[in-house]
């Protein structure tokens, strides 16, 4: 990895650049490296208390990750539809798809293994059978293939944009508009890399459909939205739903935190402890003899509960009469 300081951060140390820029999980991370003599600062080791100066050239050289077996979990799941293919899983929040760097356990794989045997050639042996994935905490279907010649079958439905996907979003404020899309570009954000971001210019197009139906409160605090995305861009309902100034209920990663006075309305959403985001729908064709199979999961519980509270809310605030919809 290779970054250029900035005017902005003119006297930071290393460590807390690199940490800054989410190049790197935790400054210990950093230090291990830096001890290991892998940060370079314009082709020169540094420690990790080094104040950078604007226009230094940051290096950071990362050693190969040690293969891990992933271990299978005794971890109950909700299951949709199955067969000698293919499985379909209602994935619940705060379940990873996979394993990655801070969810080593607890994953829909290590769920999945425990309850079949994922034998075969798998191309990535950490991620048998896994063809799309939802954020950690995004719930509803995800569908795993249960055979290396089902998964790549499935992974040309998903790379051609064939695979019909529809989510339930609850967002801040509503939309004027009943209906739009959203057609942009979406790209890793240069500063902070856990992060994505929208705009013209990025070389990786991104196009979402949406549509209200419902919106809570007058004028409205928050929104009922069905999202369509057409491409399957990281984080990107949540990215091009900010970009459109009405982010997720709960996603703090890209609303930020709520300023607005805390009304009733207003703290239900604040107090919403995740991005407000369910795959709703899925349909693609089946991998063995291409018929189209369509697989839903209804709306989890927690979402449920926040509808029926900024229902009730809303009515309240306008004197009994029903809250809009689309």
């Amino acid at each position: 990895m290779r970054t250029e300081v900035g005017p902005e951060e003119a006297g930071l140390r290393l460590d807390r650049l690199l940490a800054a820029r989410g190049f790197l999980p935790t400054r210990s991370r950093v230090a291990a490296l830096v001890r290991a003599g892998l940060v370079r600062v314009d082709g020169v080791p540094r420690k990790a208390s080094h104040p950078v100066v604007p226009g230094e050239i940051v290096e950071v050289e990362l050693p190969p990750e040690e293969p891990s077996r992933v271990v299978p979990e005794a971890i109950p799941l909700s299951i949709l539809h199955e067969d000698a293919s293919l499985v379909a899983v209602d994935k619940p929040a705060g379940m990873a798809t996979h394993p990655a760097p801070g969810a080593r356990t607890g994953t829909l794989v290590a769920a999945l293994l425990h309850r079949w045997s994922l034998g075969g050639d798998w191309p990535d042996p950490q991620r048998p059978g896994i063809v799309h994935r939802l954020d950690k905490d995004t719930t509803g279907v995800i569908v795993v293939a249960k055979t290396p010649r089902a998964m790549h079958a499935l992974a040309r439905q998903f790379a051609a944009r064939t695979v019909e996907k529809e989510y339930a979003a609850i967002v801040r404020g509503a939309p004027r508009e009943d209906a739009g899309t959203i057609d942009l570009a979406i790209g890793r954000d240069p500063v902070a890399r856990h992060r994505m971001q929208a705009r013209v210019g990025q070389r990786r197009p991104a196009v979402t459909d949406w549509r209200v139906l419902e919106r809570f409160g007058d004028p409205p605090t928050a929104a009922l939205v069905r999202a369509t995305p057409h491409t399957g861009r990281t984080h990107q309902i949540r990215v091009h739903l900010a970009s459109i100034g009405h982010p997720l209920v709960g996603d703090t990663l890209y609303a930020g935190e709520s300023r607005a006075p805390a009304d009733g309305l207003r703290r239900l959403l604040d107090d919403f402890p995740r991005q407000a985001l369910h795959a709703r729908r899925l349909r693609l064709r089946h991998p063995d003899d291409g018929r189209w199979i369509e697989i839903e999961a209804p709306l989890p519980a927690d979402m449920e509960a926040l509808l029926r509270r900024l229902r009730a809310s809303a009515v309240s605030r306008a004197g009994g009469s029903t809250p809009a919809r689309a």
